[in-house]
């Protein structure tokens, strides 16, 4: 490297360093073409990164065309757990979750 002549190797890559499997491609968890789809979205990426799984909400300018979360393949069952209980569990859990975190601080 020019900025650095002690360091001038790149770094090898092979798949031996890199994980090529599927398992971290992303995959769609969520996607909504309604009104609030891009709010609902927004709240799925919370769950979920809350949570530790890694989420990205991607969709169109148009809020009418949808837009849809993504997880990686490995996570996408917990995400679907993870999202069938969040809507179970409706706004009172969500309000509730959010006095206790309120009390704490």
């Amino acid at each position: 490297m020019a900025q650095d002549p002690e360091h001038d190797e790149e770094p090898i890559l092979s798949e031996d360093t890199l994980d090529v499997s599927h398992d971290l491609d992303m995959v769609p968890v969520f996607s909504s073409t309604g009104v609030d789809a891009e709010v609902e979205g927004d709240l799925i990426c919370g769950v979920l990164a809350n949570t530790g799984i890694p989420a990205v909400q991607s969709g169109s300018l148009f809020p009418n065309l949808g837009i849809s979360v993504c997880v990686p393949r490995e996570s996408l069952k917990e995400a679907q757990r993870l999202i069938a209980e969040a809507q179970a569990a409706g706004p009172a859990a969500a309000a509730e979750a959010e006095r206790a975190s309120e009390d704490d601080h």
